[in-house]
């Protein structure tokens, strides 16, 4: 029997030293009993992953417990049994708690404790499990771990890659970290609002909530005026007082779009500016030679994005398969940009490239991963410009079925630089003076193509989850105009269609080859997340199959039944929340939306990391000379797919409190106005409600909803007035009133006009079903509404 031991607090409750490790006030120990090769119970195995994180893979279980035959089974099992009740949950090839850190984890490292040890917290952490926990960040000595190399040192305002464990104190943060790197280091500049003051000078009102007031004297502002939005760093600080700041730069009027995408900016810590090493890099940089590659430059590729973009990364070919073996088959070329050859490993661009994870965009700003030098020229496959780029040629049946594909590393030239819609038109019968000419020999056999491919998407049943997505047209200073929902046409579709089963292609040859490489991955929902969903459609009349092999077309009956009735866009919400998360990871599990085996991101090198280091890990497979994988790079690939999520993660929350500043500062003069909506959320605090015309959503406190007893009931999505049985419902659509809009914030509160309505029957009686322990929530007389987002 061997004995693992299990932490807990000593009776005095007494710190361990500063590095976490054992000593005269370590914790006692509590034996956690394994008989080597016997089947642990549930208890045992939650305990273990718990204070073993890095060894909560079912392979490394089995190690753990030596169990082996029979064993193994049983405990698969369990895990499985487990999962489904909400007890453990995946994370990449982990298992973990829920709500507990990965075993690696990007860290912000925002304050220190009393002893003056640095705390950290994860970089993004979802907003429905509460406040993130804090991390206690364990410093090395200089030499590093073993006295080998040097160990990396962090600061207050850090981000950081860690490892996660458990902590020996269960007194303090429930985590200790070792950093693995640095990512980015501490900024010396603030941003705020700056306020003029009577006597000259002014204040700095930070846009953060934790942030602090400053002071800035009237030498110092910089040109600023009252509500500009500034970059400050600390002049001096004192003992006493507030601290004193100067401006650095005056972003402009916080009520412009390039403002606000920079409290954004700001907020995330996404680096916006170039270090002068990168430019250099990128300025000197030349034309790709024809150095092991084909001359593709006669091949009519042609580009078709959206109508303002700067970058053109892919291009696309197809024709008629003339083998006789494939009757009715089409051959699809895509072309991508070649940024292998510009951005080698570890150089100044690649490093910078590896910070950023991708680009960001806002409505009108774009916070590019690489500098235009390389983005907007000589990556960009240019009209009439020859180009490098990386080619994939693949044939299809006649019933859609790829049958086959090669790479080939080419120099080439665009025959045409078209938009969806001018595309859409030409096949649509209203072609211009340049798609005219094109229709023929190259527009309708890509639509033909299309239509093949399309016969083998239909077969395969990807998630068809289809939400109408927003764009925020700007005026030319800078603010809202009007929000658009733009048409999804087939000319998206197309592009869409055989951008995948490129990637797809890449996935592919790397591990034909055994190349490591970057998947990206999606995990099919939780079985607590299943549940969830299946107790709200059983509200509906809509039944889900139980048990853990859910597929996607699983969830596309259950849309097809909602399709039509008053709950469409209800039960539509409710099935995109109970999705995972895409990630990037160097271990495969399949991509469940697409549903997919083998997927990998290879289109968008231009503005994705993780295509880029595809790119390098086909070029050195394959063979194609210069720019090709690293095996330090090969070795580091668990580290960038951690980093890139989390940056990937930043970028998305980035672009939706941008969209949400400008529409409450667009909304900011029209308080006391009523607007139609629908119930987006229902939480025990009140409702959110989404306002379908400007792509944004605001608060219902429950204290404002009337004098009723609101219960909240989960499964139904309702809050409902004990007394009258009226109430409100998810996708409910409403009229409200805004009370207060909050710019800086991006946040808007209402009240409710709509009166409830009657509720079903199931939900009238949940409430006889005991309202004490069901999650209900009275309004409370006198309390103050909450403000902005909760």
């Amino acid at each position: 029997m061997s004995r693992i031991p299990r932490q807990r607090t000593n009776p005095a409750g007494k710190r361990p030293g500063k590095t976490g490790h054992a000593g005269k006030d370590a914790p006692t120990v509590e034996p956690l009993n394994i008989v080597h090769g016997a089947l642990p119970s549930r208890e045992v195995v939650l305990r273990f992953i718990a204070d073993h994180p890095q060894k909560a893979s079912k392979r490394e279980l089995a190690k753990a417990f030596g169990l082996k035959g029979d064993s193994r089974v049983e405990l698969k099992q369990m895990l499985q049994e487990l999962e489904q009740e909400g007890m453990l949950q995946k994370n990449r090839k982990s298992l973990i708690r829920p709500g507990a850190l990965p075993p690696v984890t990007v860290l912000d490292i925002t304050t220190r404790d009393k002893d003056g040890d640095l705390i950290g917290r994860p970089a993004e952490w979802p907003e429905d499990q509460g406040v993130a926990p804090a991390v206690a960040i364990r410093q090395q000595s200089p030499a590093g771990r073993q006295g080998k190399g040097k160990a990396p040192v962090a600061g207050l305002g850090d981000r950081i890659l860690a490892k996660i464990f458990p902590a020996v104190d269960r007194g303090g943060p429930a985590y200790t970290a070792r950093i693995i790197k640095v990512i980015d280091r501490r900024r010396g500049a603030s941003m705020g609002v700056f306020r003029t003051a009577p006597d000259g000078g002014g204040r700095l009102l930070p846009i953060e909530r934790r942030g602090e007031e400053m002071v800035i004297d009237p030498d110092f502002t910089g040109g600023a005026t009252d509500g500009d939005l500034v970059e400050v760093e600390i002049a001096r600080l004192g003992r006493f007082g507030l601290p004193r700041a100067k401006v650095l730069s005056v972003v402009g009027s916080v009520g412009s779009e390039k403002a606000l995408s920079m409290i954004a900016i700001h907020a995330h810590g996404i680096p916006h500016v170039f270090p002068p090493a990168v430019i250099a890099e990128a300025e000197a940089a030349r034309p790709a030679t024809m150095s092991h590659r084909e001359d593709w430059r006669d091949v009519p590729l042609i580009t078709i994005d959206p109508a303002d973009a700067k970058d053109h990364d892919d291009a696309v070919y197809a024709e008629l398969d003339p083998s006789p073996d494939n009757p009715g088959g089409v051959i699809v070329t895509v072309a991508i940009a070649d940024v292998s050859w510009y951005v080698r490993p570890n150089s100044p661009l690649d490093r910078e490239a590896l910070k950023r994870g991708n680009s960001v965009y806002f409505p009108d700003r774009v916070v590019p991963m690489l500098p235009e030098r390389i983005s907007n020229d000589l990556c960009s496959l240019k009209q009439g410009v020859d180009r490098p780029a990386l080619a994939v040629r693949m044939s299809f049946s006649g019933e859609g079925r790829k049958i086959g594909h090669i790479f080939h590393r080419i120099m080439m030239k665009s025959a045409a630089k078209l938009s969806y819609q001018q595309a859409q038109a030409a096949i649509d019968g209203k072609p211009d003076d340049q798609t005219g000419p094109m229709l023929e020999p190259i527009l309708k056999p890509l639509w033909h193509a299309y239509e093949v491919m399309k016969r083998g998407r239909d077969r395969r049943q990807p998630l068809e989850l289809d939400m109408p997505e927003r764009k925020i047209l700007l005026k030319p200073d800078g603010t809202v105009d009007r929000v658009v929902v733009p048409p999804r046409l087939d000319a998206h579709k197309l592009i869409e269609e055989m951008m995948i089963q490129a990637n797809v292609c890449a996935a592919e040859t790397l591990e034909k080859k055994r190349q490591p490489l970057i998947y990206r991955i999606h995990d099919g929902p939780t079985l607590a997340k299943q549940e969830i969903l299946r107790e709200f459609l059983a509200t509906l009349g809509i039944s889900l199959t139980k048990g853990g092999n859910m597929r996607a077309n699983n969830f596309n009956g259950i849309l097809a039944k909602a399709d039509g009735t008053p709950h469409q866009t209800m039960v539509s919400e409710m099935v995109l929340r109970s999705q995972s998360q895409a990630i990037y990871s160097p271990e495969n599990i399949g991509h469940f939306g697409l549903n997919l085996m083998k997927y990998a991101h290879f289109t968008s090198p231009i503005r994705r990391y993780a295509d880029l280091v595809v790119h390098r890990a086909l070029v050195g497979s394959l063979g194609f000379g210069e720019g090709g994988i690293t095996p330090d790079e090969e070795a580091a690939l668990d580290d960038i797919a951690a980093e890139i999520s989390t940056f990937e993660r930043r970028a998305m929350a980035a672009e939706r409190e941008t969209v949400d500043r400008l529409i409450a500062h667009h909304l900011s003069g029209r308080v006391g106005e009523e607007f139609p909506g629908r119930v987006s959320g229902v939480t025990k605090s009140g409702l959110f409600i989404a306002l379908p015309d400007y792509g944004a959503d605001g608060f219902v406190p429950i204290s404002t909803l009337g004098s009723d007893y609101f219960i909240y009931d989960e499964a139904h999505q309702a809050l409902s007035g004990e007394k009258t049985g009226l109430g409100y419902r998810l996708g409910d659509s409403v009229t409200v009133k805004l009370a207060e809009a909050i710019p800086l914030a991006g946040a808007l509160r209402f009240e409710m006009v709509s009166e409830g309505r009657e509720m079903p029957a199931a939900v009238r009686s949940f409430h006889k079903a005991g309202r004490r322990d069901r999650g209900q929530v009275r309004k409370k007389p006198g309390t103050r509404p909450p403000r902005g987002r909760h």
